[in-house]
């Protein structure tokens, strides 16, 4: 995937720099701006629908070894559509604030465990059903600078501080185990637009952090966040999109660790300001 968005990159910043530049030095007021250009905020509501690929591991008693617990394989969680919620605040041309909130709950209230599992230093055995909930609240808080802007796109680079709070939960007839974790991961990365017609784009952004091994044991993080979408402008002040998203999170802090990846489409609106 790397591979795939460097390409990207670097394409959309020859296409850019190609651009008539002209447009750089034009009187305030005749900007040829392409339709959904022209706001200070933008918001945007969106419907997500990913596939889940998910696994927690507990140690709360020392020397009980917490199994690596899939959420898939072991519970059977199914897929199923979130929402999320985008803010856009923009002082300036090639200055943007971001907010990003994306709320994910799975809730099972009966399913069978495929094997035993240890989680939270408690055996949970398979001839018992068990109740499942994964509450995952996902913030994004991003500082957007264009270094290329143009009107027919820009390219800019992203300065991020993401944090992930995840509580999940294992309920049968015997035992109620919970894990709660939070973490705060820094991210740096990069974004491109292009417009293929004047009320139409495809946006691409990736941002990512990988906390090295070593520096503290107790805790290691990694975020990858790959966005693709396009955007149909009616008119300034409103348009619709469709995309791709891929979320790639891994945590450990302390005894408690998770792998969190959802991969999925979504589609939404936006309205502007």
């Amino acid at each position: 995937m790397r591979t795939r968005v460097a390409l990207f990159i670097l394409c959309l910043t020859l296409l850019l720099t190609a651009l008539p530049a002209q447009a750089q030095y034009a009187v305030r007021g005749s900007s040829n701006r392409a339709t959904g250009e022209n706001y200070r905020i933008e918001i945007g509501g969106y419907l997500w629908n990913p596939s889940p690929d998910i696994s927690i591991a507990s140690e709360s008693l020392p020397g009980i070894l917490g199994d690596r617990i899939d959420f898939v394989e072991d519970l059977g969680l199914e897929k199923k559509t979130f929402k999320q919620l985008r803010v856009v605040l923009r002082p300036g041309k090639k200055h943007k604030f971001r907010f990003e909130y994306t709320p994910i709950k799975y809730e099972q209230p009966e399913g069978q465990l495929r094997r035993n599992v240890v989680f939270n230093g408690i055996l949970y055995s398979l001839a018992l059903p068990v109740a499942t909930t994964l509450d995952w609240k996902a913030y994004r808080f991003t500082y957007e600078y264009d270094l290329i802007y143009r009107d027919r796109g820009f390219f800019g680079i992203l300065l991020e501080a993401k944090y992930t709070d995840v509580r999940a939960e294992l309920l049968n007839v015997i035992n109620n185990e919970f894990v709660h974790a939070r973490a705060p991961i820094p991210a740096v990365g990069a974004i491109g637009r292009v417009y293929v017609a004047p009320n139409i784009s495809i946006t691409g952004e990736f941002s990512g952090f990988r906390l090295p091994e070593g520096i503290d044991e107790n805790y290691r993080a990694k975020y990858f966040d790959f966005d693709l979408y396009g955007t149909v402008n009616f008119t300034d002040k409103v348009g619709a999109q469709a995309g791709y998203r891929s979320f790639d999170v891994f945590y450990r802090v302390d005894q408690d660790e998770g792998e969190l990846k959802l991969k999925g489409l979504y589609f939404g609106g936006v309205v502007r300001f």
